[in-house]
């Protein structure tokens, strides 16, 4: 019997760019609560975002925020993975040496971003809706550091092969979407913090169900005991997961009507 139900937001839920949740999803989270399903938004995105995103039911869910850098269980931090200042120092010396892309740098409190271009602050702050804050040099933020992300917006095929060739020996290195790069702690993952909450709500992994699109949801899926790769998602990643599927809402149903 499934107990627990993790799905990654954008290209799996979030179809197409949308920025807010399919008509009636909310409903359906609402009634896997009914019968004691508990759902958990698991995503690249920080938690501030998701409890917006959510608003209706943000205290009804649980949450993998950060690709895994933060897992939050009933309104508590249960697990947390930080990525050492002295490295991250050296990603953004990285990211201005290369330029054409932009840092954003995740912590507990907020984001930050050092760069000046209107148009990403503009699609952080209007479009992605992220509790943003401006900076002369992400150098200067002292809060523990989360996650790094780094944004083209032109793709990520060329920056994820040459950050990837720089810091894979000492940091995960994850696309996150069209137009994302992440820099995550080894030992933080959406598997990792989704094994950590199925154990802090005495949920065993074969009662747990994941949908995923993106390498970032690997683990995720291979925790699951019954997993979805979305049909559109990333080429490869159905090796990971128990099921192909082109839509979550469809599985929900059927889980709520079995």
């Amino acid at each position: 019997m499934i107990k627990l139900i993790a799905s990654d937001l954008d290209g799996t839920i979030l179809k197409n760019g949308a920025q807010e949740l399919p008509a009636g999803f909310c409903d359906i989270v609402k009634r896997l609560k009914e019968k004691g399903v508990h759902f958990v938004a698991a995503s690249g995105r920080q938690y501030y975002n998701l409890r917006l995103l959510f608003a209706s039911i943000k205290d009804d869910i649980h949450y993998i925020a950060e690709n895994g850098s933060l897992c939050v269980c009933h309104n508590q931090v249960i697990s947390k993975g930080l990525i050492e200042r002295e490295l991250g120092l050296r990603i953004f010396q990285a990211v201005r040496k290369r330029g054409g892309c932009h840092c954003l740098l995740s912590c507990e409190s907020a984001c930050y971003t050092d760069s000046t271009d209107p148009a990403f602050i503009r699609h952080i702050r209007e479009v992605v809706r992220y509790d943003m804050k401006t900076v002369e040099s992400l150098d200067e933020v002292t809060e523990p550091f989360l996650k790094i992300a780094i944004c083209d917006f032109t793709g990520t095929e060329q920056i994820e092969a040459y950050f990837q060739n720089m810091f894979e020996s000492e940091i995960k290195v994850v696309t996150s979407g069209m137009i994302w790069i992440d820099f995550i702690a080894p030992n933080a993952n959406k598997g990792s913090a989704l094994a950590e909450l199925a154990s802090h709500l005495g949920v065993l992994p074969e009662e747990c169900m994941a949908f995923g699109d993106q390498y970032n949801d690997v683990e995720m899926l291979e925790f699951a005991g019954k997993s979805y790769a979305m049909s559109d998602g990333a080429p490869g990643l159905s090796s990971h997961s128990t099921d192909v599927i082109s839509s979550v809402e469809e599985v929900l149903l059927q889980l709520i009507e079995y």
